[in-house]
């Protein structure tokens, strides 16, 4: 009995040294202060740091900073700004790129501006440090950002040019940081400007021409070793944080280099990304968020007026300097008050970024521990601000947005149906149709086999449900629900028609067969059957790489497409698709056609990057085809018979892409009508409409 007291008074004497227990306690931290402190309304990041402070030397010492808790402190760090940069929307960046450079310049100068004197000045600050912790005031966090996404405000161009102004003035603050850390080091000399621009010059052509090939060569290697990627990624991370220190840089800047360059490369909604964020949001951030709440001291915040003085003049200086950047932003783009308010609200929280520049000042001596105590108060107050805000002025564009006709933007359900024959095709097939679709957890995505009912009937129906078994498995990385169904039937055909109207299916995608020529399927039933008994839209993927690795979207469409009933179908549908990807779309049709595509996606609210390509007639549509490249996905919207749109010359097209782009991704589609009676004199022509897809 002595002997396990005295185990149990050697375990659990304070600080702990036991690295199992130490890892259980950080775990159990992890999993238990949010849910504690949820009611409270506290931001995670406030309950992860505090949690630090009570197990840290200056709360209960559970737990010391030793080297284990050092190394997974910068991963964490690293992890973080890695993610700052994979996060950015650069397509809205390039969208409305000269309104967020105007507020970035403003939210980064106004209180770099005011920051400086007030730390030089008021708190009597070195002039390095000044200037690290006014840079520290530019730095924000959009932790407001799924408030105006619940409320279905992210369309509005001052939510567009907030996420944009981030990638500036972000970027900005970790150059000045680069060059206070060269300055602290061998001072403000001309060899260190020297250094400095040759180190960022060898750095960016690293990064920015040597990285993407590599990435882009093994994303391709790899295409079936899913695991791998997270591997490739998180080494592409540490190396670009090691070439960064090498080029006399803080790692912390290769590390959002890294998120940069891989940014267009990985999709939001890719099972690699999904990886990515549940790996950082679960273990290396908090891990990190807790080690820098083990540093902080508040007890010092009662042991003078100085720390307290630095505390509220370092959360006013970050506040009214964001309030100030917001409203010239405003009334240099005219503005309302409630999008001023919306602006401020997104731009003043300082949470992730701040720390980090904070954390590396704190380690190379340039941050006292006043300041970094007084960042902490700074961070929750901040983050308070900015939720209360942000909903308030959220809420009301909410209400004052003139919402379009609820006629013309009467959409069905999007319940997609992928019914699946050749496993080959099968995750590239659900990738698709996962990007081509909003993401909303409540609507599954339906796979589909159909077994032919004959005599193998019962042991071709066990291998379907295995194959449709790896189907889930893939799908679930990407946290969409997907059901699976295996059906017999006498008819291919009939079977998915016969799921189609249970499961209410809104759309159909196939996806052809590497095995033979799509020429081999113009006559084919299946398709030929679908295309005129359903009326819901219909596509058909030929998938040859993966479709993140997509660059530009070459979408062609016919002539009065935009007459046609399924019109607003298929362009919401490729706007999400050109979103999801973070890919350019370009539309080759003619002049009223791109006037009413433009038009919709406006009045949609769809937030697309999209160019167009005025083309007349058949021959110009087919010369725009043929100047296609391989990194583009080529979408062509293939009108039904007895269609409006509809040619009997668009009939060499499906030849034309099985000769000439077999080698290319492309996506045929049939867009939904409102009544099949309109084919009834089909039967009696008996004419081929298209292809049967290749799957059956």
């Amino acid at each position: 009995m002595d002997f396990m007291l005295d185990k149990l008074s050697v375990e659990f004497h304070r600080p702990f040294h036991n690295s199992v227990l130490i890892f259980a306690i950080i775990l159990a931290i992890i999993l238990l202060s949010p849910l504690v402190l949820r009611r409270l309304k506290v931001p995670g990041i406030i309950v992860l740091i505090i949690s630090g402070l009570f197990i840290g030397p200056h709360g209960f010492n559970l737990i010391e900073r030793n080297s284990a808790v050092e190394l997974f402190s910068t991963i964490g760090l690293l992890y973080i700004m890695f993610l700052a940069g994979l996060d950015l929307e650069l397509h809205e960046f390039t969208k409305n790129r000269h309104k967020s450079l105007l507020f970035g310049f403003f939210t980064f100068l106004i209180p770099l501006a005011i920051g400086l004197p007030v730390c030089y000045y008021l708190l009597g600050y070195g002039f390095l440090t000044s200037l690290l912790t006014a840079s520290m005031f530019s730095t924000h966090t959009l932790i407001a950002y799924p408030i105006v996404s619940k409320l279905d405000v992210t369309r509005n161009e001052a939510v567009a040019i907030t996420v944009g102004g981030t990638i500036f003035t972000d970027t900005a603050v970790l150059v000045i940081l680069a060059m206070i850390t060269g300055a602290a080091q061998d001072g403000l000399t001309s060899a260190l400007w020297l250094r400095l621009g040759l180190s960022f010059t060898i750095f960016f052509l690293i990064m920015f021409f040597v990285v993407p090939r590599i990435a882009l060569w093994v994303f391709k290697r790899l295409e079936n070793e899913r695991y791998s990627h997270y591997i490739f990624v998180l080494a592409i991370v540490f190396f670009s944080a090691y070439i960064a220190e090498l080029s006399s840089l803080e790692p912390i800047i290769g590390a959002f280099a890294a998120g940069l360059v891989l940014n267009k490369l990985i999709s939001k909604t890719s099972p690699l990304m999904n990886r990515i964020e549940f790996a950082g949001n679960a273990l290396f951030i908090p891990f990190f968020l807790i080690s820098v709440g083990m540093i902080i001291d508040l007890s010092s915040l009662t042991h003078g007026t100085q720390a307290l003085i630095v505390a509220v003049a370092l959360t006013l200086v970050a506040l009214s300097a964001k309030w100030i950047a917001a409203w010239l932003t405003a009334k240099t783009l005219n503005y309302s008050v409630t999008q001023q308010k919306l602006i401020f609200g997104l731009s003043s929280s300082h949470a992730v970024a701040t720390i980090a520049v904070i954390m590396v000042g704190f380690r190379i001596g340039i941050i006292d521990e006043n300041i970094l105590n007084g960042t902490v108060v700074l961070i929750l107050a901040t983050c308070m601000v900015a939720t209360f805000v942000t909903e308030n002025a959220a809420r009301k564009i909410a209400l004052e947005e003139e919402l379009p006709d609820k006629a013309q933007l009467s959409f069905t359900e999007e319940r997609i149906l992928v019914p699946i024959a050749n496993p080959q095709t099968m995750n590239e097939l659900i990738d698709l149709t996962l990007l081509f679709s909003r993401p909303n957890k409540n609507i599954p995505v339906y796979g589909l086999t159909v077994v032919p009912d004959d005599e193998e009937a019962s042991q071709k129906l066990a291998q379907s449900r295995q194959t449709l078994q790896r189907l889930i498995h893939h799908a679930a990385q990407t946290d969409r629900q997907v059901e699976v169904i295996s059906t017999i039937d006498q008819n291919v055909a009939n079977g998915i028609k016969r799921v189609a109207k249970i499961v209410g299916a809104s759309d159909i995608i196939l996806g052809t067969s590497p095995r033979a020529k799509l020429s081999e399927y113009i006559f084919g039933r299946t398709i030929e059957h679908l295309i005129n008994s359903t009326t819901f839209l219909l596509g058909i993927y030929h998938p040859t790489t993966n479709i993140n690795e997509t660059k530009h979207i070459q979408v062609f469409v016919p002539e009065y497409a935009e007459k046609e009933y399924g019109f607003k179908t298929w362009v919401s549908r490729i706007a999400i698709l050109s979103k999801n990807l973070s890919a350019k779309c370009l539309f080759h049709c003619s002049h009223e056609t791109a006037t009413a595509i433009a038009h919709l996606l406006k009045q949609l609210r769809l937030s697309t990057l999209s160019e167009f390509n005025c083309v007349n007639g058949l021959e110009e549509l087919g010369k725009g085809i043929k100047e296609a490249t391989t990194s583009d996905l080529l979408v062509v919207i293939y009108p039904r018979r007895n269609t409006l749109s509809y040619q009997s010359s668009y009939s060499g097209i499906p030849r034309m892409l099985d000769r000439e782009f077999s080698d290319m991704s492309y996506l045929l589609i049939y867009p939904p009508i409102k009544d099949i009676q309109q084919f009834d004199d089909y039967v009696t022509k008996n004419e081929p409409v298209i292809f049967q897809a290749g799957d059956y």
